[in-house]
This record gives C-alpha cells, structure tokens and sequence, in this order.
C-alpha cells in the first residue's frame, strides 16, 4: 500500500436497507389501497346485483320495484342512487364510499335484472 486508508464503507449497508424498506412500505401501502378499492367495488356491485334481483321480483308480484331495491341494498350497506324501471327490466345503480384512508371517494355499480326475454342479450339464441 502506499500510505493511503482503504475508503470506510462503515454505515452503507444500513443506508440501503433503510431505503429498500421505505420502497417496501410504499408498495405495501399502493397494495393495500388496491385492494381496498376492489373489495368495495366488488362489494358494491354484490350489493347492485341482489338489489335488481329483488326488484325485479318485486315487480313481478306488483310491488315498489325500487323502494324493495333501496331496502336491500341497504342492508348490504350500500345506497342506490339510481332505479329505473322499463317494463318488466330493472336498472339499479349502487354506490359505496371507500374508507377515509382510501380518500372517501365513491364507487359505484350497476346491475340489470328481468325476466330473460325482457333482459335484451340475455338468452341464448339458436343454441341447443
């Protein structure tokens, strides 16, 4: 050698692994909020889907098509905030807010239920 010390590498490998954790927190957290965000919506458009379901059952027997839609999405803690009803088919459109983590915003679905000859592509034609 000639005189001179060696470069101190002391301290380097806790530097990069302080920020791989923090990469590891960040995907961590974009992981979770992905999730969180599909699980409303898919919870919201369970909550659409039986909603129709019983409209459209309700209308069938002569019933509030979409006062029976409000009530069970209620009960899946979901609000409709629309309810159209053409003939026999019925359109709900549910909403759910996402957690206050997530940024509150609100996701909503839809749903279409009917009778199959009144629910337009909903039968299978020529097919056997």
């Amino acid at each position: 050698m000639s005189g001179r010390r060696a470069r101190d590498d002391c301290g380097a490998a806790t530097v990069l692994a302080l920020a791989l954790v923090v990469v590891l927190v960040f995907v961590a957290a974009v992981c979770v909020g992905s999730v969180g965000i599909v699980l409303t919506h898919r919870r919201a458009q369970a909550a659409a889907d039986l909603a129709a379901l019983a409209a459209a059952a309700a209308l069938q027997r002569g019933a509030a098509a979409c006062q029976e839609a409000a009530r069970v999405a209620g009960r899946q803690r979901a609000v409709v905030t629309s309810c159209s009803v053409r003939g026999a088919e019925v359109l709900v459109v549910t909403a759910m807010d996402l957690p206050s983590a997530l940024g509150g915003a609100t996701v909503a679905a839809r749903a279409r239920a009917g009778p199959q000859d009144a629910v337009s592509g909903a039968g299978l034609t020529g097919r056997r």
